[in-house]
């Protein structure tokens, strides 16, 4: 199975003082033991970059090249496939704006949301789910 992976999981992965961390990482390795796969989309790299690297949200934050050189670590993963925006996936992005009235808060995450859809994924790793389950359509593993 292919499982998109979000920010907020990505950055719980990562970051060893996350609360969720332990979490994370147990789940990525049962996965990884069931032999499945992850997508994930530019702009969540970008997202973990800025979220990684601010200093207001953990305090020891990764530096840049510290935080860019991991993005390149996930990026390059072999279990990794990456998807992409497309001109259907934009228009299902601002369809669900319209059709679930959501707010300028909900960009970046419907967003991706139509980005893994439109890339054939129907599960999301993510410690927000209430942010995707409004979509329809996704599964979120435990």
């Amino acid at each position: 199975m292919t499982h998109g992976l979000d920010t907020s999981f990505l950055v719980a992965a990562e970051v060893s003082s996350h609360e969720a961390h332990a979490a994370c990482r147990a789940q990525l390795q049962k996965l990884l033991k069931a032999q499945d796969i992850f997508a994930l989309a530019p702009q969540v790299l970008a997202e973990f970059i800025h979220v990684v690297t601010d200093a207001k949200r953990f305090s020891t934050p990764l530096t840049l090249e510290q935080a860019i050189e991991r993005a390149e670590i996930w990026w390059n993963a072999a279990e990794v496939v990456h998807v992409f925006p497309t001109a259907e996936s934009t228009l299902l992005f601002l369809g669900w704006l319209e059709e679930h009235q959501l707010g300028r808060k909900r960009l970046l995450d419907t967003m991706l949301a139509s980005t893994l859809r439109g890339g054939g994924v129907a599960s999301i790793l993510t410690l927000n789910r209430s942010d995707f389950a409004v979509l329809g359509g996704f599964a979120f593993p435990k």
